[in-house]
């Protein structure tokens, strides 16, 4: 099936497995081999079958045609138990634990050792506990309770609890997403140290890089289809992407030149205590400006207090010359700004209400009348914007927490492109979607530039910051570091601002 593939007997495998839902094939004849002691990558754009197949090993889903294979032997999953008990564990993104109980309890939780008259042994859970963090060689209260963990800590207890099953296969569905670099270091390292205590990992992430940096193999899919099996080593992200969307890697950052004109967004002297200071900056009609920096440097509670969302204690905004108030994001709205937050699931969207219904939260004032909604005029606005934007869905009127993570993300920026904006600030506009939906925002950005629309773009992206950015803003630690033009700008330049080693004008601090 592929090339330079070990001669040992895979742990898990597919063999020719396809999988419907009604009309739809999800997976097409898709095969995939895991070794272990080997980290295996799983690409492919949103909707290309990634969470089918991850179903399929984890016994959520029973193939339609092909095979699951365990050491070589069929092996039908009657759900996620059977999968668990033969040793195949799934992390996912946003770990699932119970708040008020001990990290301890909720990885032993209804297999507690006990003494006798039926009393949990505790003393032994901890030990146990103890045991496997430092298996993972990471540092963890057993007996501090769940609440309050940041993700990446709850990751560490749910690979804990994997371990705790004696799990040989660890499927690790978009890990990354919600973490800081930091974090994605301790993360790999843990998995490194699995992977030469003999589990076979698969691990699934929109960001390239890590593919590259963690990754021995990488199996690609595209519409449901495998594409290819191959080692990483040897291969360029460009290969990749050419596998995952069948473009080059150019195409995701199609910027175009355009003529600026009058400033629409300038922010003077802006301070908020204990959280920036001093943050000075214009954008231009038709201009692309970028605030890069480390997470945690302030860029998006300088966005949030732009928008009137958080408050700030000194300073101005005004948009074409109009000031606004501090802490008032109706009034913000009204002067023609608008705001797509850094997360869509919690900040940007009701997940429980509809596409129509999301996209149609900006257009109340448009859409009633004598205070009675006009629902065929709120349908109407919500289906012309979700074209324009290519939202995939199979009726306007779903709700939204069924669509893939682009599609949210076009559900979000319709929501406020319905408003006509004079100056867009997008926050993290591509974190945790597909190279193909990617290049799809990029244009869309770059189009609403040609426009006349200023555009504020926060991103911890870095190529993205410089393949769509005609300035960037750099920020360290709540204050502007530098101000580099699209020219100037490398990522040596940009990531040397950002960790406080040159000052605004560009000298070394």
């Amino acid at each position: 099936m592929t090339e330079s593939e070990p001669e040992t007997t895979p742990v898990l495998a597919l063999e020719g497995v396809s999988k419907s839902f009604g009309a739809v094939r999800a997976l097409r004849g898709v095969s995939l081999r895991l070794y272990a002691g080997e980290a295996h990558a799983l690409a492919g754009e949103n909707g290309a079958g990634k969470s089918t197949l991850i179903k399929t090993l984890a016994g959520v889903h029973r193939p339609d045609t092909g095979q699951v294979l365990l050491d070589g032997e069929p092996v039908q999953f009657n759900g996620p138990a059977d999968a668990r008990d033969a040793g195949v564990a799934v992390i996912y993104q946003e770990p699932t634990l119970f708040p008020d109980l001990s990290i301890a309890e909720n990885i032993f939780m209804g297999r507690q050792p006990r003494r006798s008259m039926g009393r949990v042994d505790h003393r032994s859970v901890r030990g146990a506990a103890d045991a496997l963090f430092a298996r993972l060689g990471v540092a963890l209260d057993a007996d501090q309770p769940a609440r309050g963990l940041s993700i990446a800590d709850q990751q560490l207890v749910e690979i804990a609890k994997a371990l705790s099953f004696d799990a040989r296969v660890l499927i690790m569905d978009e890990p990354t997403a919600a973490l800081t670099g930091s974090e994605v270091a301790r993360l790999f390292g843990v998995v490194r140290a699995l992977r030469e205590q003999g589990t076979a990992v698969l691990f699934i992430s929109h960001r390239l890089e890590e593919i590259f940096d963690l990754c021995e193999r990488v199996t690609t899919l595209r519409d449901g289809g495998w594409v290819s099996s191959e080692p990483v080593a040897g291969l360029t992200e460009d290969d990749l992407v050419r596998r995952m969307v069948g473009r080059d890697l150019a195409e995701l950052y199609p910027k175009q030149d355009t003529e600026l004109g009058e400033v629409a967004l300038d922010v003077r002297r802006l301070t908020r205590e204990g959280v920036f200071t001093d943050v000075s900056f214009q954008v231009r009609r038709g201009e692309i400006v970028s605030l890069a920096g480390l997470v945690g440097a302030g860029r998006s509670e300088v966005a949030r207090a732009v928008f009137g969302v958080d408050r700030f204690d000194g300073g101005e905004v005004e948009v074409l010359g109009r000031r606004l108030k501090p802490g008032a994001p109706s009034l913000a709205m009204h002067a023609g700004l608008a705001l797509v937050p850094e997360d869509r699931r919690a900040q940007g969207l009701v997940m429980d209400m509809s596409i129509e219904r999301n996209i149609g939260l900006t257009g109340f004032a448009e859409t009633t009348r004598a205070g009675l909604m006009n629902r065929g005029a709120e349908r109407s606005r919500s289906l012309d914007w979700a074209v324009r934007l290519q939202v995939k869905y199979s009726r306007i009127a779903d709700v939204v927490g069924t669509l893939s993570g682009g599609n949210q993300q076009k559900v979000v920026l319709a929501k406020w492109l319905a408003t006509n904006p004079q100056v867009l600030i997008v926050d993290e506009p591509t974190r945790g979607i597909d190279v193909g939906t990617k290049a799809e925002v990029h244009r869309l950005l770059s189009s609403l530039a040609a426009e006349g629309v200023a555009v504020l773009m926060i991103s911890s992206d870095l190529p993205e910051v410089l393949g769509m950015a005609d300035r960037i803003l750099v920020m360290h630690e709540g204050r502007l570091t530098a101000e580099l033009t699209r020219g100037e700008a490398t990522e040596e330049t940009v990531m040397a601002a950002a960790t406080g080693r040159v000052n605004r004008e560009g000298k070394a601090a």
